[in-house]
């Protein structure tokens, strides 16, 4: 004797168009939840960067001063205030006193500001500050002696960038 069964066997392959719509709801859910997370990720990396690029700039900056008080650098005239005439400066290199076949170093390389245009070279991505001028209102003269960015943007602690 044979058993019948009232219904027809199916088979259960794929999914169905709900588990679908359900499955790609949850995804877009998790992915706009995600979205603030990766810009902030972003950001903090740039801060990173900048802070990086502003302490080597400056690490560069008073080597190059403590060369000049050291006597290593010769300064050009009794008005130079002892700073580096540009950025450049420091990775080009500038001749050691009393030998000028020889240069003194102080960056490989020049960091550039990581919320600049890309397009622009390192040296246009900072904004300096001279030796002459006041700190509350920074304006490049004839030598470097601070740097700070030009971005107009807060920073996650809510200073600044241009503070820095």
């Amino acid at each position: 004797m044979r058993l019948s069964s009232p219904v027809p066997l199916r088979r259960c392959a794929g999914f169905t168009l709900i588990e679908m719509v359900v499955v790609v709801a949850i995804v877009g859910i998790l992915a706009v939840a995600a979205q603030p997370m990766l810009s902030l990720s972003i950001q903090r990396q740039k801060e990173f960067e900048l802070r990086q690029g502003l302490r080597m700039l400056r690490t560069a900056i008073d080597a190059y001063h403590q060369a000049v008080v050291d006597g290593k650098i010769a300064l050009e005239s009794e008005r130079d205030s002892g700073y580096p005439p540009t950025l450049q400066a420091l990775v080009e290199g500038v001749p050691q006193a009393g030998n000028k076949d020889r240069k003194l170093y102080f960056l490989r390389r020049l960091p550039r500001d990581p919320f600049a245009d890309a397009a622009r070279p390192p040296v246009q991505t900072w904004g300096l500050r001279s030796y002459e001028s006041p700190p509350d209102a920074p304006q490049p003269g004839r030598d470097v002696f601070d740097v700070y960015s030009r971005h107009d943007g807060l920073g996650l602690d809510g200073q600044p960038y241009r503070s820095w």
